[in-house]
């Protein structure tokens, strides 16, 4: 794997969690710290199908993953640590198999020097169904223009990240363009999605 490994945690070293998807705006768990973080060697890209937040197993919807190169700029969460392991158990449910947690460095923003902590991190299982590795952005753009789950929809997760990087001053023009490919395939326009 790229990027630094972070050195062995001392047993009470706080908890971090490094949300770069929907763990940004509903991370789901009680926590004292809230910091914008970079995990470098790490890019978020369109790999995952989703079969239960976003979609189903009949018609699939998406979610991002991280592909390995570059850099994602996220948040890092510190749980209250008399509930961080309740709160590990709840995100590996809620990520379920098609993620391995791992624990990788993270630079939080906003100190000087910069600060690096150890982070769980889920990273997408690329032995598993639901990822997909890279697909053009008319399929990318299908998927979340029909996606549906027990979450909400696929379009409204990706209108929901958008919205989460601007706030971090963050842009990601794939991910734009695959929206407003969305938008139109949900308005009826079928053939503006061409590749």
């Amino acid at each position: 794997m790229n990027g630094p490994l972070p050195p062995p945690a001392p047993a009470d070293a706080p908890v971090w969690v490094f949300g770069y998807g929907s763990l940004m705006w509903n991370p789901g768990f009680a926590w004292l710290e809230r910091r914008a973080a970079v995990l470098t060697g790490w890019q978020r890209a369109f790999c995952r199908y989703s079969f239960r937040h976003r979609g189903t197993p009949q018609s699939p919807g998406l979610v991002i993953g991280l592909r390995e190169g570059g850099e994602c700029k996220g948040i890092a969460f510190r749980p209250d640590p008399a509930q961080a392991t309740r709160a590990l158990e709840y995100l590996d449910a809620r990520e379920g198999d098609g993620y391995h947690r791992l624990r990788l460095a993270v630079t939080l923003d906003g100190g000087s020097p910069p600060r690096t902590v150890p982070a769980w991190v889920y990273v997408p299982n690329t032995g598993h169904p639901s990822y997909f590795g890279r697909q053009d952005p008319g399929h990318v753009a299908r998927l979340v223009a029909r996606g549906a789950g027990e979450s909400g929809t696929a379009y409204d997760y990706l209108a929901a990240l958008i919205g989460e990087l601007e706030r971090l001053g963050v842009e990601e023009p794939e991910l734009g363009d695959v929206l407003r490919r969305a938008a139109l395939l949900r308005n009826g326009g079928a053939g503006e999605t061409r590749g």
